[in-house]
């Protein structure tokens, strides 16, 4: 049978029953938008909150790690064979806490060409003291230009400026959880006292806010320069190599690959972050289910509504069989009146969940642990849009496909005796 006599007998099918037609194809419809807009956001809140964790983590971290000594002077002392050493609370060596020949690492990695970016970090314990309390926090020795390039920092600095901290001498970017529980603003001056007792006078030019509490109440910012300086050690002094690779799923082997090239402790972000990573996971593939299970709630739908047009149109099909159609050609007719309502339904559901998602990313959020998200995080990712496009049409097929069959298997003969 040609295609265009199948699309007009299936048309006339369609609008005969349109009611129906029109609930099966409104059933596909709030099924492609409920997935749209669910899976967008969904995965807006995800990237939202990995963007917390991922945005201020480095894809590689190469830093010295403190470790407890394999051997004791005392293992070195020849014994003989009855006699035994009994070591018990090994301590830590008094190796070095910075990078041995940290600028030559620096410069050799900024020309790999799987690296997206460098930057080199001092970290610094430190106490902030406020009359005669001293609080704990740490002090992030950064360059704000590089920082701003490859970590976004100035989207979690709510007050204030990055580059105040490079312009300013002894300048600080302080925590706002520290700053709350010290009550101070900006351009105001904190004490804070260093590991080795020095103590030093920095200027409040900013607050920063990672939405981790936590976080904000220990980690401050300074320059390279000024932390080098609050340590008392020459420009050469660097904890931390953080690098941003081209591609994330590549860290885990980079990292070992450098940790043996340069002799130095790396740490990758998918091991530093196994647990968050598996909770993102599970949310998008919980946000997966329920979506899917929409498509296939309406599927039974459509199947139903064909059920119950085939035992209707009983007639018409004895009819279309008597005059010549074979079961093929009734089992094609069908199958396109499922299509139809499955693409049809499908595409409106796409622009009727893009216009729900837009609604909801307008919608005020405000949260004084995320000051620089104002509203609900939605992700438009055109990938869901084909999973829910492709899934409306394989849910509606297999949907008309056993009425189809139904009908394709129905006895003229029969039909019109019994009539």
């Amino acid at each position: 049978m040609k295609i265009n006599l199948t699309i007009t007998i299936a048309k006339s099918l369609l609008l005969a029953r349109w009611k129906q037609t029109l609930i099966a194809a409104i059933g596909v419809t709030f099924s492609i938008t409920m997935f749209i807009t669910l899976l967008g956001f969904m995965n807006g809140l995800n990237e939202l909150l990995d963007g917390l964790v991922v945005n201020r983590t480095p894809h590689i971290r190469l830093y010295n790690e403190i470790k407890p000594s394999k051997k004791q002077p005392i293992e070195q002392l020849k014994t003989s064979d009855i006699q035994h050493h009994f070591i018990h609370s090994i301590k830590p060596n008094l190796g070095r806490t910075n990078i041995y020949n940290s600028l030559a690492i620096i410069e050799a990695l900024k020309h790999k060409k799987e690296i997206l970016g460098v930057a080199p970090k001092v970290t610094a314990q430190v106490f902030y003291n406020v009359g005669s309390v001293d609080i704990t926090g740490v002090i992030n020795g950064i360059d704000p230009e590089v920082e701003k390039k490859l970590f976004v920092f100035d989207d979690y600095i709510p007050a204030g400026n990055s580059m105040y901290i490079k312009n300013i001498p002894n300048s600080i970017i302080l925590g706002k959880g520290a700053a709350d529980k010290m009550m101070v603003g900006i351009g105001d001056n904190v004490q804070v006292t260093t590991s080795k007792g020095e103590r030093v006078s920095l200027k409040v030019v900013g607050f920063f806010q990672s939405g981790i509490q936590d976080i904000d109440k220990v980690q401050s910012y300074c320059s390279i320069a000024t932390t080098q300086k609050l340590l008392g050690v020459d420009n050469n002094y660097i904890t931390d190599i953080q690098i941003k690779l081209h591609d994330i799923n590549q860290a885990p082997l980079l990292a070992k690959k450098y940790g043996e090239i340069f002799e130095i402790d790396a740490l990758d972000i998918q091991t530093a972050n196994a647990q968050f990573e598996t909770g993102s996971s599970v949310r998008t593939t919980i946000s997966f289910a329920v979506g899917i299970t929409l498509l296939i709630v309406a599927g039974f739908g459509i199947y139903n509504i064909l059920n119950m047009m085939i035992y209707e149109k009983m007639d018409s099909i004895a009819i279309l069989k008597a005059t010549g159609f074979s079961g093929q050609d009734v089992r094609n007719v069908f199958l396109t009146i499922a299509l139809s309502i499955g693409f049809f339904g499908g595409i409106f559901g796409l622009i009727f969940g893009f216009s729900l998602s837009a609604l909801v990313d307008q919608i005020p959020f405000n949260t004084p642990a995320l000051p620089t998200v104002k509203t609900y995080p939605v992700s438009y990712n055109p990938f869901y849009y084909f999973i829910g496009c492709t899934f409306a049409i394989i849910t509606t097929y297999f949907a008309g496909l056993f009425p189809a069959r139904k009908a394709s298997k129905i006895d003229p003969v029969i039909i019109i005796r019994g009539k």
